[in-house]
């Protein structure tokens, strides 16, 4: 009787474990056919280096980021405040982003853990190239005040941002405009305005060389009144592997155009893996 009991337990073992694995392939299934719907919907430009896309995306994402300041110190940012870009919905991406690392050569500064950020995207309108080619998203940022050794903020922010797109043939014009606005000490911290401009080519289905205007407009703090612009010529290329799977690498130089800016230039060298 003992022997027979042990064999139900292992057929009602057996059922309830493909049965597990079977809703659980359905879920992911589900999910990856929502994802794809989702973006067949939106143009398939590919993300820029500094500028965040309005369009939707689902990858791992991790950036290295070097700038040289005028007095010749260097600061490397490992990770670049990027992480997980999940679409839960049709219309909705969630970024999870892990703290950055930042690394200085200068001896007064301490290398340390950055603060945790987080957005969320929503999609107003999209239309694909066979239509409009065109695309409007709204954002709703946010960051904790978990830096260490001052390689963050002393508070909270709310960061809203307005997104858009147009496509032009291989052309596609890729714009953001946003406030960053601290939950307290505004006058101290100041209320930056940040408006990002990418001019995209498609010259293959591989290679997109690109050319962003990164502009900041200080409100408030120690900086007001003042305006930082970089130029920031790059190239991204975009490479398949595996149904949904790809592997997406870039690299660009922002160079400074204004009379003010907190560092002459910078290195920016991007990898990501959509799924």
């Amino acid at each position: 009787m003992q022997n027979f009991h042990q064999k139900v337990f292992l057929v009602l073992l057996s059922v309830c474990t493909l049965f597990s694995a079977h809703a659980q392939q359905s879920f992911v299934d589900r999910w990856q056919q929502r994802v794809s719907r989702t973006q067949s919907e939106q143009p398939h430009w590919v993300t820029p280096l500094a500028t965040v896309t309005p369009r939707l995306e689902q990858e791992f994402r991790t950036d290295f980021n070097r700038q040289i300041t005028p007095k010749h110190t260097d600061t490397w940012n490992y990770g670049g405040g990027k992480g997980l870009e999940l679409i839960p919905a049709r219309r909705i991406e969630l970024l999870l982003n892990v703290p950055p690392y930042i690394q200085h050569n200068a001896p007064t500064a301490k290398d340390g853990f950055g603060d945790v950020s987080f957005v969320m995207k929503y999609r107003f309108y999209a239309s694909n190239e066979e239509a409009h080619n065109a695309i409007l998203t709204a954002f709703l940022g946010g960051s904790i005040p978990t830096g260490s050794y001052s390689n963050g903020s002393t508070d909270a922010t709310i960061s809203p941002t307005l997104a858009g797109g147009k496509g032009f043939g291989r052309f596609d014009v890729q714009s953001t405009l946003g406030a960053t606005l601290p939950v307290a000490n505004a006058d101290k911290l100041g209320r930056p305005i940040a408006w990002n401009t990418t001019l995209q080519w498609k010259a293959n289905p591989h290679w997109w060389p690109e050319t962003e205007f990164n502009s900041t407009f200080f409100k408030g703090g120690p900086n007001d009144g003042k305006v930082q612009n970089f130029v920031t010529p790059g190239i991204v290329s975009r490479w398949p592997l595996h149904h949904r799977v790809g592997l997406t690498l870039g690299a660009g130089m922002q160079i400074a155009t204004s009379a003010y800016h907190s560092y002459d230039h910078g290195l920016i060298f991007s990898a990501r893996m959509p799924f």
